[in-house]
């Protein structure tokens, strides 16, 4: 069912698309340990209660009621708390969850019913087999509640996002020329979670990803970068300049002060000087040394990128 990070989009009754994170099966799978748990503490406690009161009534009549108040603790659990708290349960509310209409909006009490009376029969009645087959087969992991009620189950916590990459000094003269309209927004998503992880790659990966990367950056980005630069400061600069005139970008539409870091359109494009050897260094992660891999002579076929000792030189 659930994807890690999978987000989906869903419309409004304006007719405005909104993307909502769908929530993982193991956080949806342990907020339902934790309302299983806290319903069969208070079905525990009913029954005690009734078992003291068949010393005072008849037998038929507490059976009776504990059915009854065991039906009710298990349907209206859910139904109580979701309807109240706007889609949450406390075991959603514990794993940062909550239930919404498949056109963003709150969770309502006719829909609350559907998904408590489904539950009966997904997890009480059959242990949950059918919730687990119908979210595996589900594209937004719907269990049948949600299918028949119309709702989905999203994640309210954002993912942990590694910080933007920062300009190489010695390439901030050459980035401000680039013509970045037609970098794709999937190949920048790559990019910068190939920087994000830079330092858990082995040296032999970072170098092959990084050629892999900025060959394709140097499709769509121009001028070429210096022949110096590695492939890593290139990637890096292309991201951080593309940030900045969008940040700048903003500024201007919300009538603020424009970014600290300079005009969008600098002077025009002059030969940029070779950076000394050594200038390009990533950051280091925390308190540990790096250690940069040798530069790789290989020798490629036509149309793919090259690398020697000079460094990176994307296609012509």
């Amino acid at each position: 069912m659930d994807r890690v990070g999978y987000v989906a989009d869903v419309v409004t009754g304006e007719a405005v698309v909104v993307e909502v994170r769908v929530a993982q099966l193991p956080s949806r799978a342990l907020a339902l340990v934790i309302d299983m748990v806290l319903q069969f503490l208070a079905i525990l406690g009913l029954s005690v209660l009734l078992g003291m009161l068949t010393s005072v009534a008849e037998e038929a009549v507490a059976v009776t009621l504990t059915i009854l108040l065991s039906a009710l603790v298990i349907v209206g659990y859910p139904v109580i708390f979701e309807t109240l708290s706007r889609g949450r349960s406390l075991g959603k509310l514990a794993m940062g969850l909550r239930v919404v209409s498949d056109d963003g909006g709150p969770e309502r009490f006719r829909q609350a019913l559907f998904r408590g009376l489904a539950g009966l029969l997904e997890f009480w009645m059959f242990f949950g087999a059918p919730a687990l087959i119908s979210s595996l087969i589900s594209a937004q992991g719907k269990r049948l509640g949600d299918i028949f009620a119309g709702t989905i189950v999203i994640s309210e916590r954002a993912p942990r996002q590694a910080p933007p990459p920062q300009m190489p000094a010695p390439l901030a003269a050459w980035a401000a020329t680039l013509e970045l309209s037609r970098l794709p927004e999937d190949l920048a998503a790559t990019a910068r979670q190939y920087l994000s992880r830079w330092h858990q790659l082995s040296p032999a990966v970072q170098h092959d990803m990084g050629v892999r990367i900025a060959t394709q950056f140097a499709s769509f980005v121009s001028p070429p970068p210096p022949p110096a630069a590695p492939p890593y400061a290139y990637i890096a600069a292309v991201l951080a300049e593309r940030r900045r005139r969008t940040e700048v970008r903003l500024a201007r539409q919300m009538r603020q002060r424009p970014s600290p870091y300079g005009p969008v359109h600098p002077p025009p494009y002059g030969p940029v000087p070779l950076p000394p050897a050594g200038a390009f260094r990533p950051p280091p992660p925390s308190g540990q040394p790096v250690i940069l891999p040798p530069p790789a002579v290989s020798a490629v076929s036509p149309g793919r990128s090259q690398v020697t000792a000079g460094g990176f030189i994307p296609p012509a």
